[in-house]
């Protein structure tokens, strides 16, 4: 069974500078592996439009779904809506759904709904809002590409609204076999065993510990038969 493919597309000078580590692509890899969508992709781009443009149409040409993080804020580094609107020729401006949302928001907190404010209200005319519970500013939803925002509360909430959405494939299934010798050790047999089982990946993740070097196996498949007999068949190869 092949599943459904995504890409995540993160943007943001603060990404690429080491100012900020990336936590939404560990969480959506997460969830994503969990309702059998592969997430094949992860591109990190600047602030710089014509870059994110680019990459929004390569990544919605190449995959099932996109999903983006960064640059929906109030800020004028905030240019992703405009982006978006752009690699789909669409139009962009201040939507009444949002800008709905937003003044009922800042009415309540008792705080004005400024010009800086309004700009989260800035929607392509063809988008479909997606819910943000937790700082009300709407993501939203372009062809096959949702548009989040970068702080991984609010991303993950918007990750919950859309996962129910799509259709998902068969979950991808893991067991782990650790080995407490070199990669150079185990290659060759590893080799074998991953021909063996060509319909699954086998993965070598090496680690020092203690002055010693050793490697978690890795062993992913959506037949939790295979997998359960890659494992024995690991096991046999390499015995405690």
């Amino acid at each position: 069974m092949t599943n459904p493919t995504a890409a995540m597309l993160v943007i943001g000078d603060e990404i690429l500078s080491g100012r900020t580590r990336d936590a939404n692509m560990y969480h959506l890899a997460g969830e994503l592996t969990k309702v059998g969508i592969d997430l094949k992709e992860v591109r990190v781009v600047s602030d710089d439009a014509p870059a994110i443009v680019a990459a929004v149409k390569a990544l919605s040409s190449a995959y099932g779904t996109v999903f983006t993080s960064g640059g929906i804020g109030p800020t004028h580094d905030d240019i992703t809506a405009d982006c978006i609107a752009a690699a789909f020729d669409d139009h962009i401006d201040v939507r009444d759904d949002a800008r709905a949302l937003l003044q009922a928001h800042y009415d309540r907190n008792g705080q004005e709904l400024n010009d800086a404010r309004l700009r989260m209200a800035r929607i392509p005319d063809s988008a479909t809002l997606i819910d943000n519970p937790v700082s009300i500013a709407p993501g939203f939803t372009v062809q096959n590409v949702h548009v989040m925002a970068g702080v991984p509360s609010v991303f993950q909430a918007m990750v919950a609204t859309i996962l129910p959405t799509l259709s998902g494939g068969a979950p991808l299934l893991s067991e782990t076999l650790r080995i407490d010798r070199g990669e150079g050790d185990i290659a060759g047999p590893l080799a074998n065993l991953a021909a063996s089982y060509a319909d699954l990946s086998v993965g070598s993740y090496p680690f020092q510990k203690d002055g010693r070097y050793g490697s978690n196996i890795v062993i992913r498949g959506q037949d939790a038969a295979r997998v359960s007999a890659a494992l024995t068949d690991l096991k046999a190869a390499f015995p405690t």
